[in-house]
This record gives structure tokens, sequence and C-alpha cells, in this order.
């Protein structure tokens, strides 16, 4: 099996391109991306999701690409594909929504959230993923990695974390003095041991949007008003 992530350039997004071998099945959560494929026609079948997929993706069907087949993916400006290969040992949990595809010898656990982070992050549960193989996770910009310290906290915002151990420790909180505390949003408090991944795109649409849209007076007035950054979008 080879994946292989390449730039269209000028910003227009990104392609990923597959190659199967005999025997090999790569799962296709967004097969209307698939733009290019070479093999037996018979080599991709359509199915639909269980319940619990299409309720966390909010999607009804999947493709199952089997090999000896080559095939392409496209993805549009903005989005970013993070391959992840999984061993055996790997207690990373991740939100079901940013899975793009999965190879077969993957399985997928439930882990349940705590009742007050579910009220404020809205996100019922994560998944956590057993067994040895590869998953692709589509984000908003680039992934980034970073080492969790068991007692130095990282501060990430809950709209930006990808994946994190599921024994690392989490408190929901915004940080710095009265004037930064009001006008973040909340971020998530973690320390442990273990690789945190987190990608950058929402900050940058919120960027994007202020620079070109927004009014002088939203603008004074997410300033001003004690957490207008999370009140006011």
């Amino acid at each position: 099996m080879n994946i292989r992530i390449r730039e269209s350039g000028g910003g227009n997004g990104q392609a990923v391109d597959f190659s199967l071998g005999e025997g090999e099945t790569m799962h296709i959560l967004h097969p209307e991306q698939v733009i290019a494929y070479r093999g037996p026609s018979d080599g991709r079948s359509d199915r639909f999701m269980n319940v619990k997929g299409m309720y966390r993706k909010k999607r009804l069907i999947q493709a199952d690409m089997s090999g000896p087949c080559q095939f392409t993916a496209a993805l549009p400006p903005g989005f970013a594909i993070k391959t992840v290969k999984l061993q055996e040992y790997s207690d990373l949990l991740y939100d079901f929504r940013n899975l793009f595809f999965y190879s077969t010898g993957i399985q997928m656990h439930t882990r349940i959230l705590h009742i007050k982070n579910m009220l404020i992050t809205k996100d019922a549960v994560k998944m956590k993923f057993s067994g040895s193989g590869t998953i692709g996770l589509l984000t908003e910009g680039a992934v980034y990695e970073s080492e969790l310290h068991p007692s130095e906290p990282l501060y990430i915002d809950t709209g930006s974390l990808v994946a994190y151990p599921e024994n690392a420790k989490l408190e929901l909180t915004v940080y710095g003095n009265t004037l930064a505390s009001q006008h973040m949003n909340y971020h998530w408090k973690m320390t442990g041991n273990g690789t945190v991944l987190f990608h950058a795109g929402q900050q940058t649409s919120r960027l994007q949007k202020e620079m070109e849209q927004e009014g002088l007076l939203k603008r004074i007035l997410r300033e001003v008003i004690p957490f207008g950054g999370v009140i006011i979008k």
C-alpha cells in the first residue's frame, strides 16, 4: 500500500494518490472526492455506513476500494490530509468527523466524554482506533504535533484539537489576564504523556473573515464586550 499527498499549486487544495496491492482494502468515507481510478470495475464497492457512522459523519455512503488498483481523491482549498500509521499500542482519541479513510485491520471503539465537556464543546464521543494500519484525517489547514508534559500544561483551542492520548488529563478553561481570558474560546488545559495533534484552519478562516468582510462596529464590540470573542461570531 502506498499513499502520496501532493499539492495542486496556487492554493487550490491537495490530491491524495492511493496505490493498493492484491488483497489490500481502503475504506473511503467521502467517496465523492474520488476523481480518478485505475483497476477492475469491481474494485470499488459502495455501501451504506452503519447507523453510528451516519450520525457522526452526517453521511450515508462509504466506498471500499480493493486492490490491485490506483485512485486519486481531491480535497477542496483550505483542507489537508494527515496520515497516521497506527500501531497496536496507540492510545490516541480522535473526532470521527475528521476521519477521511482507514485501512482494513483498523477497529473503532467509542469513548464517552464527561457531561460538562459535552455541554460546552457540543461533542459527546471520541473514537479510539486499535489494530495496525493507516488512517487519514481531514482537517482545515495543516496538522501540527506537540508533546504533552506530566505537570506543565499545554493549552489548545477546543476547536483546533484533532487527537490526544486517552490517559491525558483535560480541563476546559481559559488563560491569561482578565482581558485575554474574556476574548478567547475555551481551551483544553492538557497534561500527561504522549503526542497531541491540532490544526490551524479555524483560526485562519476567522482571521480571513475579519480582514475581508467584518465591519468596524462588530470588531469594536467583540473587543469591548466581556467574552465578546466567544459571543459575537
